[in-house]
């Protein structure tokens, strides 16, 4: 079911600015800052600033980068960030509760006949019987934090098997990825354009699919500190503006391939840059495509998958039961609807 959210009058101008059409007139030149991982998931941001978009909204964008979601969303409330695309964590919930951000946004869903995020098992996990997730039962996941998106779709899993796993915090992806090559820990779900290649190399190996226990989840969204979201709605929507052209270039290139082949290779040339970089262009770009996933549109939100990860986080005792999806979640920049 698809219920459009048009509550709010100012909320038609964030719509719109969101897919492409004027941004409200702000001061040329605007500095901010947006935060980022190194995924092609977050190419919406990078081609709003190779291709200007940001600089037509009138925004001068620094990216800054980060390697875990926990940390951006603390640069958020701190003002260190102004705007950021990552999954919602525990942390994030929990400063929301505290009214330092708010999520304005949808950036990445998981969706039906669109490759997604893998659930990888290390290589002596699958010798030793593990090629589904089912054989899970006992095992071990990695997750950089308790209360991250990993250790979400973890227990969406193993509670869809009716299964127990135990859950190993590391911090970073980059500790994540070295535990699994090593056998350090059994499991772990990512991002096709990492679970591909690592499984590629036979050190690790493909056991599943995010979608089959989260179909239209949503991964990550756009937000905001709560003071940008309330007081400074034109630049907020500017910078959606932006985003939004940059989203829609890359699901055009990269999913609907209206530019064909040259298409596809223009926009792994423009993503190369922010995407591992430290590997020559040939060997980045079979990585780069195979993370292609679509992204939303307008930054549209699913705001039922917004919900049941509150849900989860408040039944695993993460974040305070009291808080509401509207603590939560500014639904007035943008479309949202329910899958």
């Amino acid at each position: 079911m698809i219920n459009f959210n048009r509550r709010h009058t100012l909320g038609l101008i964030g719509a719109a600015a969101a897919t492409g059409l004027a941004a409200p007139a702000i001061a040329q030149n605007k500095k901010i800052v947006v935060g980022a991982l190194r995924f092609t998931s977050h190419s919406g941001s990078f081609i709003a600033v190779e291709r200007n978009y940001f600089a037509e909204a009138g925004l001068d964008v620094e990216l800054r980068f980060f390697q875990a979601a926990q940390p951006m969303a603390v640069a958020i409330a701190s003002g260190d960030v102004d705007y950021a695309v990552t999954a919602i964590s525990g942390g994030l919930v929990s400063l929301a509760d505290k009214g330092a951000i708010k999520v304005i946004g949808g950036a990445l869903s998981e969706e039906p006949g669109i490759d997604g995020q893998k659930i990888l098992a290390s290589d002596a996990a699958f010798k030793a019987g593990v090629t589904t997730p089912a054989g899970l039962a006992g095992k071990s996941f990695g997750i950089s934090t308790a209360g991250s998106s990993f250790h979400y779709m973890g227990s969406k899993v193993a509670q869809a098997e009716g299964i127990e796993m135990s859950f190993k915090p590391l911090q970073k992806v980059g500790a994540i990825i070295g535990a699994l090559k090593t056998g350090q820990i059994d499991a772990w779900s990512i991002v096709p354009h990492i679970a591909k290649p690592l499984a590629g190399s036979g050190a690790v190996h493909i056991i599943g699919n995010v979608s089959d226990y989260l179909p239209n989840y949503q991964v990550t969204t756009v937000f905001t500190s709560a003071k940008n979201a309330a007081d400074e709605r034109d630049q907020t929507a500017a910078f959606l503006s932006g985003f939004g052209k940059g989203v829609s270039d890359y699901n055009s290139a990269m999913i609907n391939k209206s530019g064909g082949e040259d298409g596809v290779n223009a926009m792994v040339d423009l993503i190369h840059k922010y995407v591992y970089t430290d590997r020559p262009r040939e060997k980045a770009a079979p990585s780069i495509i195979n993370g292609t996933m679509r992204l939303n549109e307008g930054a549209k939100m699913n705001v039922a998958s917004v919900q049941d990860q509150l849900s989860w986080f408040q039944s695993e005792g993460l974040v305070d039961e009291s808080i509401t999806l509207d603590t939560l979640v500014d639904t007035s920049y943008v479309d949202t609807f329910e899958a």
